[in-house]
């Protein structure tokens, strides 16, 4: 078992009670209690952080002044006190400490924890908690160690390289944040034991090959088998993993899609 080195890197504990709140956990269920993603449950109990998605405080200097944990996200936060005296939440990059002043505005340093609009960074800079429509709040690239690239500027659009290897066309009027999310070591844990997985709030999984016939369509056979199949399937006979292609053929989103992101071994190969 591995886990996440934060002494050194947090400078506080407790939250800021203000920005706190409860939250009833779906724990995979929908709004009629059904079961609808699986394997999800328990857990340890959470305090929800009230983070600051919106960034709508436009050319009000913001200081650092704490750097926190969130148990609902895998980058750290920090309490920010505006100039005109607001504390938020924010998702914060790598390499910013208590002390450090971030802006929102067209005319910002292009420093770690600024955002502007994506017409005014350069071709090549690293951004993260990317719009993807003008104000309407970062939905893109926002987990730990994480970031995109503007690789193009063009006819009222950047392309940006995703953390998944997509390319994608965002109106540059859009604002995103200068940087990479910070807890780059996130992706080097190792859970190392069941029950931490419980603490998690993740259920046990049972592969389908040892299940009956009657089950999952894996399932059956004498001793250990092969799917039989050409294509990995659910429990509900539709295709999955292994690079199987699930996106709905008529997305909205798809005309902003310069390249697919690579699957399986092809995105491997692009990694090294």
């Amino acid at each position: 078992m591995s886990t996440v080195s934060y002494r050194g890197v947090l400078t506080h504990g407790e939250p800021h009670k203000a920005l706190t709140k409860g939250r009833k956990r779906g724990v995979g269920r929908n709004a009629d209690g059904r079961i609808t993603m699986r394997h999800k449950g328990g857990g340890h109990k959470r305090v929800s952080r009230d983070v600051d998605f919106a960034y709508d405080k436009i050319g009000i200097p913001a200081r650092v002044e704490t750097i926190e944990y969130d148990p609902y996200r895998s980058g750290f936060i920090g309490l920010v006190c505006y100039r005109d005296g607001e504390r938020r939440y924010m998702l914060l990059p790598k390499k910013v400490r208590p002390g450090d002043t971030l802006l929102t505005s067209e005319n910002a340093p292009l420093t770690p924890g600024n955002r502007l609009p994506l017409h005014k960074i350069p071709v090549g800079t690293f951004v993260y908690n990317v719009e993807i429509l003008p104000k309407s709040g970062a939905k893109l690239v926002r987990s730990a160690g994480v970031f995109a690239e503007v690789i193009a500027q063009a006819d009222g659009y950047a392309s940006l390289r995703l953390p998944s290897t997509e390319v994608r066309k965002i109106p540059d009027r859009a604002f995103a944040s200068i940087g990479e999310v910070s807890n780059e070591e996130y992706k080097l844990r190792n859970i190392g034991k069941a029950g931490r997985s419980r603490w998690l709030g993740i259920r046990p999984t049972v592969r389908g090959t040892a299940m009956n016939p009657v089950d999952h369509p894996h399932g059956g056979g004498e001793g250990r088998q092969g799917r039989g199949l050409r294509r990995a399937k659910s429990l509900w006979g539709k295709p999955t993993g292994k690079g199987q292609k699930t996106r709905t053929p008529k997305k909205y989103s798809n005309p902003f899609i310069v390249s697919r992101r690579r699957v399986g071994k092809k995105r491997k190969e692009t990694s090294q």
